[in-house]
């Protein structure tokens, strides 16, 4: 911050030089009270001049460069792949919590289901209900059951299977 205070005495008027040097006076002196003990700091004015240097190109250094940054890259390829494992395997662990509660919680609404079942199928309740309804006990021969065999002495139906299909 001191150093661009201070300017060649001659590109800048007498008066303005004046009032650099107090600023920095002050400055230095303000700086000497923050300090524990009397260091004195003694600034220069610096010129460089940089505008004939050339910038040699150097082949070996752009190689070394080009390694390392191939390094690099494969280093973070690999990091990055590792935690892609990572955060996949921890998602499919997740996944498989879920699948497991999931499993559990059909389990038991299996099991409710059975035991409904079974209340709902029991014949005890169901002659019960139907007693409330009105309903009452059939009688013999009122009951058809589709599965059963014929009776061999109740009429029968004369029915004709043809032998070939009919053509048409």
């Amino acid at each position: 911050m001191a150093t661009q205070a201070f300017a060649a005495p001659n590109s800048i008027g007498r008066n303005s030089y004046d009032r650099i040097v107090e600023r920095n006076t002050s400055l230095m002196a303000a700086q000497q009270r923050s300090r524990r003990g009397p260091t004195p700091e003694v600034f220069f004015v610096k010129r460089f001049d940089n505008s004939r240097i050339v910038k040699a190109a150097d082949p070996e250094r752009v190689k070394e460069m080009r390694t390392f940054a191939c390094a690099m890259a494969l280093l973070f390829g690999l990091i990055m792949m590792y935690g892609w494992q990572h955060l996949s395997a921890i998602e499919c662990g997740y996944r498989i919590e879920s699948e497991k509660q999931q499993f559990l919680q059909l389990e038991e609404q299996n099991r409710q289901l059975r035991l409904t079942e079974a209340q709902l199928g029991d014949p005890a309740r169901i002659d019960q209900m139907a007693r409330q309804l009105g309903l009452s006990a059939p009688h013999p021969g009122q009951v058809v059951r589709p599965d059963a065999t014929a009776d061999p002495n109740a009429p029968a139906l004369a029915q004709v299977t043809p032998m070939l299909p009919a053509i048409r």
